[in-house]
């Protein structure tokens, strides 16, 4: 059954895209071809290892694609552990000094939990401060009790443009503490597109949680 439950989410997700993809293929006859004017791709690669007390330390890899306002995305261990998902997505962005960034998500999640799953990524930048929310609620297609809402939210501040710190709360399935909303301290070093940064949550409150991520982006 939950093959089968597997095998129809990734279903409407496919038919989605395409259906978004012929949207965009449709144009007046003689317009100009697309890539004329619009950025090309960028990539970006990044994992995240766990170190969680009393529990199996795991890695959650994920990759992006961006082509002008389309976005994919795939994720691996981030839902659930032995749990992937694939995502569609529309780019937003709006300002110059104040800069506000959003992208809406549909995703598909397959394995250890399955489901459909509506999402967001969204930003607020201005001079050196930044924050960040990515967030999606999973609606378990075999175990509606299952039903869960994920996010992930950084505030930082960056002195110099290789440096930065804040903190962070992160709301997660993935595995368990004695906290529902976990928080913490974060700081990292980044080098042309290079990022390393390293989490520290539930100091105080629990025994922590030590989170290192590690991204590229080409």
């Amino acid at each position: 059954m939950r093959t089968r439950n597997q095998l129809e989410v990734l279903a409407v997700v496919l038919l989605f895209t395409a259906s978004l993809v012929g949207q965009g293929a449709s144009g007046p006859p003689n317009a100009p071809p697309d890539h004329l004017d619009k950025e090309p791709w960028s990539f970006s690669f990044r994992t995240t290892g766990y170190v969680v007390p009393h529990d199996l330390s795991y890695a959650s890899p994920t990759f992006t694609a961006d082509y002008d306002r389309l976005h994919l995305e795939a994720r691996y261990n981030y839902e659930d552990q032995e749990t992937g998902s694939l995502w569609l997505g529309y780019n937003l962005n709006f300002g110059e000094k104040l800069v506000f960034e959003a992208t809406p998500m549909l995703g598909g999640v397959f394995g250890t939990t399955a489901g459909i799953a509506p999402g967001f990524a969204i930003s607020l930048a201005y001079r050196k401060l930044a924050l960040s929310s990515e967030g999606e609620y999973v609606f378990d297609t075999g175990k509606t009790s299952s039903n869960f809402f994920y996010s992930w939210n950084e505030l930082t501040y960056s002195p110099v443009d290789w440096f930065h710190a804040g903190v962070v709360s992160q709301r997660t399935r993935a595995y368990h503490t004695e906290l529902d909303l976990q928080r913490g301290l974060l700081f990292g070093f980044s080098h042309k597109k290079i990022d390393f940064t390293t989490y520290i949550l539930n100091a105080g409150w629990t025994d922590p949680t030590f989170v290192i991520s590690l991204g590229f982006n080409f």
